[in-house]
Formats: C-alpha cells, structure tokens, sequence
C-alpha cells in the first residue's frame, strides 16, 4: 500500500468518525428516547406556527405572526398569548398512561365508537414543518381525571390526562386576548387627546415628557404615565361585537374624544382615539385607536369602547372615560426646574451689585471656580440641587411673560444658571460652558416669589423662602472642613481666655507646659485635640465685620503642626450667634465661619491644674461663653 492509499484511508477514517460522533450527538439518549416514547405528541415548539381547533362544527384556527399569536378564525383578533403557550406546554409534557393496542380495537370494531373515537367531536391539529398527526379526543375513561386519545392514521389509542381537551374545549373568545394592547407604557413616545376642552399633545424627549399642544410646557412625568397606562393596562370585560356594522347602539359613530398613542418604533403611526370618527392621514390610519361610546344599559360600571387595530367593539370599565376630562393643567409639571444633574458642571450664582459665584464640579466634588477652585461645601451644592429639582411652584402666574418690570425679571434679585463644561471642542459639543436651564427670581410678594426659566415664557411664583439657602455670597460656600490634621500631628499649642496656657511635645512624644502651671490634664488635652484637628463649621457667615466680636476674643487657640513648628495656625473664637453657634476664624483664610457650642466648650477645657487626685482637677464642661 502506497503513502497516498494510506493518506486516503486515513482520511476516510477520520471523516467516519466524525460523522459517527455527529450522528450519536443528535440522537437522543436512552432517558430521552424513553420520555419520547411515552409522549402523545412529539414536536418543536419553537416551529410551530399554527394550532386549529375542530370541534363538531365550529373550527378555531390561531396562527403565530411576527412572533405573536392572532385568531384567524372564526374571528380576527389577537389572541392571548398566555392561553396559547400554556397549551404547547401541556402538550409537551402530556403522556400516555396506557395503551390500547392495535390488535384489541381490529379485534373489536365497536371499540372505537365505545372511547368516542369512532367520528370524534374534538380534533387538534399543530400546524408546522414536521408537524405532527392531528389528535382526535374521546369520552373520559372509567380512572378519573383520564380519557381516551388516538393519533391520526394510528391503529392504537391512549389514555391520558384530561388537561389538554381543557385547553381546548372553549368558545372562541375565550382564547381571545383580554389585554386590550400588547404596547407597553415606556414604548410610548407621543401623545395626541381630543377631549370635549380641546385638543392636547404631548412628546417624550429623553425621559420627560412636554406638552407641545396647545401651549409648550413640561408635562408631569407620572401624571403622563398613569394615563398612558390606563390604555396599556386596560383589560377587556366584553367582547360585544365587529366594528364594520353599525355603531350607533354602542354610541360610537360619533364618539366624544380622542386619545393618540405613538410607540417608539412608529411615532407617526400609532393612533389611539376616544372620539372621533378615525380619519385617514397617510401614514396615521397604521396606529392603535380607541374610542369610547356610551355605556350599556344593563352593564352601568362599564363603557362601549372600539379598538381599531383589532377591528372590535368591546367594553372597558367605566373610568375609561375619565381620561376625556384631562386638561392641560392636569398634566403640567409643576417642578420649577428639572435639572440633569448628568451634565450638570457649573452652577453660576448671578446677583447684582455683588458678582457672581461659579461653583464647578471637579472629581465628583465641588470648587469655588470664581476663588481659584477653592473646595466648596459639596453639601450645600448637593442640598441645593435637590431643592430646587424638588420645589413645585405655588401657582402658574402667567403663560406669556409680557409684562417683566410688573414682576421684577426684567431686573432679577437674582438668577440660577445650570451649564455642562468641556475642556476641549469634540464632535458633539464645543468647549467651554453649554448652558442648559436658568432661573431669574424676581419681587417677592407675600410669602412668594415671582420666578422664570429662561427657556420658557411662563411666570410662576414659588415660595419666597426658597431663596434663603441661595447665597450671593462665594465665601458662604466654602467647604466646611476647617482643620484636617490627626491629633499626634499638633506638636504645639496654645490656648488663650482669660490668660495662656502653652504647651508643647516632646521627642518622646510626650507633653509637658510651656507657659502656665500645674499637672496636665491628659484626658482634656486629648478631647481638645481631638476637636482642633478635625474642626468643621456648622456654616460660613460670610466676610468677616465687627459684629463677629473678633477685637475682645474670649478664646485664641495657636498651634504648630510639624516638629519645627513652623505650620502654625491660629483660630479665634468671637461673638455668639441667635442660634447659639459661635463666630469663629481662621488665619489665612478669609471670613467668618460658626462653630457649635460643643466645640467651643471643648475646647475651652482646663488642661493644667493642681495634682492628681486634687478635687481641682475635675472639670465640668463650659456650656456658655460670655464675648
């Protein structure tokens, strides 16, 4: 044998054993044949493009189309899929649970008429490629719960669970779906409702919603989807007749409104309508329509309605109907402003007479950008982003903003910019700040405010306290972290009320005195210096005046925060505010910040007394300070 017969014959080899394994890869294993074996029916389910049900004269026929399920006969209509499929479920796992076989029924000719089988009733058949014999019910045998079942073309009969004859064994309607759409609420993208009022429409960009008829405003988000789903959610109470007779008796040759719902893949096409008669507009007559009638005369709690994609008269319950009382201010958002905080990166403070303050986002944090990126109270920023996203107007003033000076926004107290930033021009965007919402405020009156979006031509009001956490102020946005140190870094101090007190670490890390005498008070020096190094204020006051109590301080605390002592710093405590809090400053940063009476008592604690075990040494916390 030469090379070549051998490289052949190898090549044989090998391409048998690939088909051998390819072959005992598709056919199913003993357990599997077994379950086969002991099925009615086998079959694909996901090639199964059609079920007919035969009984006595009546067929009902349902076919798969763009993967959903529809009647075709006797009626046109979208059938429900859940029936559908739990039927093929039954029918994969429906099993004989015995057997007649061929030789007993020939042996027998009667038989077939005894299990009703002979001419029977009730026939299913499974339409598809492959599909398998039709299946022919009879009566239910004497073992409960059983009946007797034959193939097409088969000489045996089975018995089997009655599950499958239940499936089946209904009136047409009953396979009819009851969910009135198979369109979701978040498929939604556009709006039109004709209403005795007028006509409404409404359009979702992004995630929100407008109102784009008869006026353009923010529409109210939840208010847009509980009406929307009052049509996605509505089910069925009856099917009462086709929509290609008479309209009349139902009250919908001339229905009272109208309600146009677009989904996301075909905005122009899909039309829900309570009203009208539909009319044809090209592309408009492909959509969903609605419409309501009146209600029936036995049935009070329901309302006639006609749904045009699938061709029928049904009813729905009677709060259908409410939505043909929606007016445009039922829908309103009445937020002041909606801001997306996604692309939100600055924040301009306009007031005039006093600059602006530019608070910038770097790093998920917030900077002062006006002060050199100083870092802001990411706190406040935060707080007040959430105010306003959450503030809902009192009262919508005015549609058109004809009349500026009437309401003070022709010269605003004071206005809000919201603006994303790039560093560098891209494909989508240009550098440097997109502003994208602003609100002016203008005169206060009463308890209000009177306020504008720059991008709308309303004028609304709003409560006049919502400008108090807006401070024109850039130092009153400081962060509040006034000293971030760890207590072993202070490595001198000094505190000073009515006299000094002066203390400093050793190279064995431990204190001794300075200026002042008596025993340390280990336990008072740690609590202070606990306190000083991570001091916070309560809030930023503002530019530092007189009134802060600065030229008579009743404490000074100085410290150094390296061995050379040369990082000093030095806080001073003045005057106490309304609200109990204390004016505190810091050298080398400009204002005037509040600190709370704890701290203060802190650390005004005695740190040097009398020896231990003196009853001079114990203290008792300061809880008022006199400036």
């Amino acid at each position: 044998m030469n090379w070549r017969h051998t490289l052949i014959l190898a090549i044989l080899v090998l391409a048998g054993g690939a088909y051998f394994r390819f072959v005992e890869m598709k056919r199913p294993s003993t357990e599997e044949a077994r379950q086969e074996g002991q099925n009615v029916v086998n079959f694909d389910r996901s090639k199964i493009d059609g079920i007919v049900i035969k009984n006595g004269d009546q067929q009902i026929e349902i076919r798969r189309r763009e993967n959903k399920w529809r009647l075709e006969t006797p009626i046109k209509d979208q059938a429900d899929g859940a029936v559908v499929e739990n039927l093929l479920s039954d029918l994969e796992t429906w099993q004989k649970e015995g057997t007649i076989p061929a030789k007993a029924i020939e042996a027998d000719k009667s038989k077939l008429a005894e299990y009703g089988l002979n001419n029977p009733k009730l026939r299913l058949r499974l339409l598809a490629q492959g599909r398998p014999p039709e299946i022919l019910f009879g009566k239910d045998a004497a073992l409960e719960g059983r009946m007797y079942v034959r193939l097409q073309n088969s000489k045996e009969t089975f018995l089997a669970k009655q599950s499958v004859r239940k499936d089946i064994d209904k009136k047409p309607e009953e396979f009819r779906d009851r969910k009135l759409t198979d369109i979701t609420t978040a498929q939604v993208r556009g709006i039109t409702l004709k209403t005795p009022a007028g006509e409404m429409e409404l359009e979702k960009k992004g995630d929100h919603w407008d109102i784009v008829k008869p006026l353009r405003a923010r529409a109210d988000d939840g208010k847009v989807g509980d009406l929307i789903s009052q049509i996605t959610s509505a089910r069925i109470q009856q099917f009462v007749a086709d929509d290609r007779g008479d309209l009349r008796p139902y009250g919908l040759a001339e229905p009272r409104g109208s309600i146009t719902l677009f989904d996301e893949t075909e905005k122009k096409d899909q039309k829900v309508e309570i009203g009208e008669s539909i009319k044809v507009f090209g592309r408009e007559n492909k959509g969903q329509t609605l419409q309501i009638g009146s209600v029936p005369e036995k049935e009070k709690d329901q309302i006639y309605v006609r749904f045009a994609p699938r061709g029928s008269v049904y009813t729905l319950p009677k709060k259908t109907e409410e939505i043909l009382n929606t007016k445009p201010a039922d829908l309103r958002d009445n937020h002041l402003v909606r801001i997306d905080t996604n692309i939100l990166d600055r924040i301009t403070i306009d007031a005039p007479g006093k600059g602006k303050t530019v608070l910038a986002r770097k790093d998920g944090n917030w900077t002062i950008a006006t002060r050199n990126n100083a870092p802001a109270d990411s706190g406040a920023v935060q707080r007040l982003i959430d105010t306003l996203q959450n503030e809902r107007v009192t009262r919508f003033v005015e549609d058109v903003a004809s009349n500026l000076p009437k309401y003070g926004l022709d010269k605003p107290q004071i206005q809000l910019t919201f603006s994303s930033f790039a560093s560098e021009n891209t494909a989508e965007t240009k550098a440097g700040e997109q502003p994208f919402a602003g609100i002016a405020f203008g005169k206060a009156e009463g308890d209000n405010v009177y306020a504008r979006l720059t991008d709308e031509p309303f004028i609304v009001a709003v409560r006049r306290g919502l400008l108090d956490p807006i401070s024109r102020d850039p130092l009153q946005w400081q962060e509040l972290s006034i000293f971030k140190f760890k207590p072993e870094q202070i490595h001198r101090l000094s505190v000073t009320t009515e006299k000094e007190l002066s203390l400093e670490r050793d190279q064995k890390n431990q204190w001794h005195l300075l200026k002042g005498s008596g025993n340390i008070n280990q336990a008072n020096l740690q609590s202070l210096l606990k306190t000083l190094s991570s001091l916070r204020a309560v809030r930023w006051l503002g530019a530092t005046t007189p009134q802060h109590g600065f030229e008579k301080p009743p404490l000074v605390v100085a410290f150094t925060a390296s061995p050379d002592n040369k990082m000093s710093h030095k806080l001073t405590v003045g005057a106490q505010n309304n609200d109990g809090t204390w004016c505190a400053r810091v050298e080398g940063r400009e204002g005037t910040f509040a600190i709370g009476n704890p701290d203060l008592n802190t650390l005004k604690l005695p740190l040097a007394g009398q020896a231990a075990g003196s009853p001079s040494l114990i203290t008792t916390p300061i809880t008022s300070v006199t400036p």
